[in-house]
């Protein structure tokens, strides 16, 4: 049962509206973000890339660009190891570009989800020696990789890690000992010595701040930094980071540019998506252009995905776009199967009563685990692991609650897995088969999570009557966007809603129609998307119905009218 709750962050909302000059309730919903001090609202709601902070702010950047301009001056063999998700293409993408640019000798290698696995791996470090690699420059990964780099140090080579993941570490008597591998320079804003400000960056943008430190050190025009931008968007808004500082100038910057990319391989993308002739926001970019750009390393090789981005031509171009659509669409039907496997598996044995869930589908792809898992937590409110039969041993991926950290959690499980990384509210793991039912109890006998915490909470920013609403209040929230993790979009909420008309549309009977009408007399149309018929069941029985909602502005043969989309109701 969802329990609503309202936001209830004070300010003086009558001041902020005054002085920004927007309605009162954008200063609301602008508090319940988090966003305080005349400063930070002005950053928020007009903040431009200027107001990034340096890249030369980030330790060891300084180390890291005299290393690449030595190298570069000695034509040495530099080679880009990513990762296989979306982050890590448009990082490896970045790191490429931004290095031909200054004329450097560089070669990429993203692993095969199946044959390598995540990461740098020990015959990754044999085959660059055999092909002869001085440097090695990792991005998305690398962090935990103390064996693996140690290796490459031992074979004369130069190691430079670009990571945005959490810093390894272990609990010892005298407290958490933090584990950094011996790389050369190791650009992570999350360590805890790195003075950078913006912490929750993803692997790309930590990429692209390398570059713009190495253009500036290499005398490359700034405005050349702008194709960047849109990469830096695609794997913010991709790898699920927070919406906030740096990462929304960037995501919005970004976004702006998208429409009317120069890059071939995205131009085509979005044209096979159908979306050219759309405004391309983050949920076109997190739901349609995204899991295409995931599919190739997740049923395919990764390789594709960055192929697509360095396509020269359109024919190319539109190939590989529609190749990476049709594995996306392959990719769906997969992801139904399983989550329909894994909900089985819960209903019917005793893992229902479970409060950490770890399912095993043994013939499950293991490059969907991720997404299964996250459909399964959307279902229960549950951290969830899903793990797959791998190679040698059993794989997974994790997706959290608010309430545990994943991460923290699988470091006390660590004597039972073979190798693990992450971040509070996503993780992959490696484990032996034989102990997924050890990891499995462990979980859970440390589990300190309440029936509270895994109650799911609805948070309603403004409890607001629907007669409040204009087209200009509509206009304003815009202000706003992107949405996403971080600055989620505003949920508003009215109850004793008349219901006057409701009817289900459409093929597959999941959008319902309503006029509904509140205790002063206002009517409005509302839509609602989701199990419809038993939604109009529920309103239909009653005198009067609490929604929660969102506002737009339906556009229709040149009309535009006001209408809420309904979310929750009760």
């Amino acid at each position: 049962m969802e329990k609503w709750v309202v936001a209830a962050k004070r300010a003086d909302f009558n001041s902020i509206g005054q002085e920004f000059e927007i309605d009162p309730v954008i200063a609301r919903l602008i508090r319940n973000r988090d966003v305080t001090g005349r400063d930070n609202i002005r950053m928020y709601l007009k903040g431009e890339i200027e107001d990034i902070p340096s890249p030369w702010l980030m330790k060891d950047m300084k180390k890291a660009v005299k290393i690449i301009k030595e190298k570069v001056s000695e034509k040495a063999k530099i080679r880009i190891i990513g990762d296989y998700d979306i982050d890590g293409v448009m990082s490896t993408y970045v790191l490429l570009r931004g290095l031909i640019r200054i004329g450097a000798d560089v070669d990429t290698y993203i692993p095969d989800r199946v044959a390598d696995g995540y990461g740098i791996h020990e015959h990754l470090i044999n085959r660059a020696e055999e092909d002869k690699v001085d440097t090695i420059l990792t991005c998305d990964n690398g962090i935990a990789a103390v064996s693996e780099i140690q290796l490459a140090k031992e074979k004369g080579m130069t190691v430079i890690v670009t990571d945005h993941h959490e810093i390894p570490y272990k609990e010892t008597e005298n407290g958490r000992e933090i584990i950094l591998p011996p790389a050369d320079a190791i650009l992570n804003p999350k360590q805890q010595d790195c003075p950078y400000p913006g912490k929750n960056l993803c692997g790309a943008v930590v990429a692209f701040k390398l570059i713009s430190a190495l253009y500036e050190e290499f005398g490359v025009p700034g405005e050349e930094l702008e194709d960047f931008y849109e990469l830096a968007a695609i794997a913010t808004v991709g790898d699920v980071m927070d919406l906030q500082g740096e990462n929304r100038i960037l995501v919005k910057e970004g976004l702006k540019r998208l429409k009317n990319t120069r890059n071939p391989g995205l131009r085509e993308l979005i044209r096979v998506n159908g979306l050219e002739d759309s405004k391309i926001t983050a949920y076109h970019v997190g739901f349609v252009l995204g899991p295409c750009i995931n599919a190739s390393g997740r049923l395919d090789t990764a390789a594709r995905s960055l192929a697509l981005l360095n396509a020269e031509n359109q024919d190319e171009a539109a190939k590989l776009a529609g190749d990476l659509t049709a594995l996306n669409q392959s990719r769906k039907s997969l992801t139904e199967e399983g989550k329909e496997a894994a909900i089985h598996q819960v209903e019917n044995t005793d893992l229902k009563d479970d409060r950490v869930l770890v399912i095993y589908l043994p013939d499950c792809h293991e490059s969907i685990a991720g997404i299964i898992a996250g459909r399964i937590r959307e279902k229960y409110h549950k951290p969830i692991f899903v793990l797959t039969k791998g190679e040698n041993s059993a794989k997974g991926s994790g997706r959290s609650i608010e309430a545990y950290s994943m991460y923290e959690e699988l470091v006390r499980c660590a004597d039972l897995l073979i190798q693990f990384g992450g971040h509070p509210m996503a993780a992959g793991l490696s484990i032996e088969e034989k102990n997924i039912e050890k990891f499995r109890r462990r979980l859970n006998q440390n589990c300190s999570l309440t029936e509270e915490d895994l109650q799911p909470k609805i948070v309603i920013d403004v409890p607001m009557p629907i007669s409040y609403i204009t087209k200009n209040l509509i206009r304003q929230i815009a202000l706003l966007e992107p949405f996403g993790k971080g600055n989620t979009k505003p949920l508003f909420a009215q109850k004793g809603l008349k219901v006057l008309d409701a009817v289900v549309v459409g093929r597959n009977r999941n959008v319902a129609k309503v006029r509904l009408m509140d205790p002063q007399g206002t009517v409005m149309d509302g839509v609602y998307f989701g199990e419809a018929d038993e939604f109009v069941h529920f309103i239909k029985d009653r005198s009067s119905v609490s929604v929660t909602y969102y506002p737009e502005i339906n556009q229709f043969r040149g009309r535009e009218d006001i209408q809420i989309v309904i979310q929750n109701y009760c």
